[in-house]
């Protein structure tokens, strides 16, 4: 395994937290299996991808939100994500790692404006830790 392989993982981690589809868990288990690298290494990597992939749809909401007022969210998704935030706040962002809601809960964080840096912090901790379980299981 090369240094390519971090590279497919952090790319496969970053695509599987965007609005297209993927599926970084495999690659990261596939890597763990090599023992080349840390499991550490391998956890951060994969953390580090996805949570710029949720921050990337996260700031997609942020840019939308000039464009489409906060009050007229216009999927049904967007209609319950932005529900739940305003009730519970930046911590509900610890399910962005969930599939079908984690998208649309970072999209309806960004939307709403809600700070980046505590964003940022709930949706690496709620990826670090699936990550974490993944890696356990492996």
């Amino acid at each position: 395994m090369n240094d390519l392989s971090l590279w497919g993982l952090f790319l496969s981690a970053f695509v599987s937290a965007t609005l297209f589809p993927g599926g970084s868990e495999v690659v990261r288990a596939a890597r763990g299996h090599g023992h080349r690298y840390s499991a550490g290494l391998l956890l951060a990597v994969a953390t580090l991808g996805n949570t710029l992939g949720g921050m990337s749809t996260w700031l997609l909401g942020w840019l939308l939100a000039k464009r489409y007022p906060l009050d007229r969210p216009r999927q049904a998704g967007q209609q319950r994500a932005v529900a739940h935030l305003k009730k519970w706040g930046s911590p509900l962002l610890l399910l962005s790692w969930l599939p079908v809601v984690g998208d649309p809960l970072c999209f309806a964080a960004g939307w709403l404006r809600l700070n980046g840096w505590i964003a940022a912090l709930f949706i690496g901790a709620g990826k670090a830790a699936r990550y974490a379980v993944i890696l356990f299981l492996v």
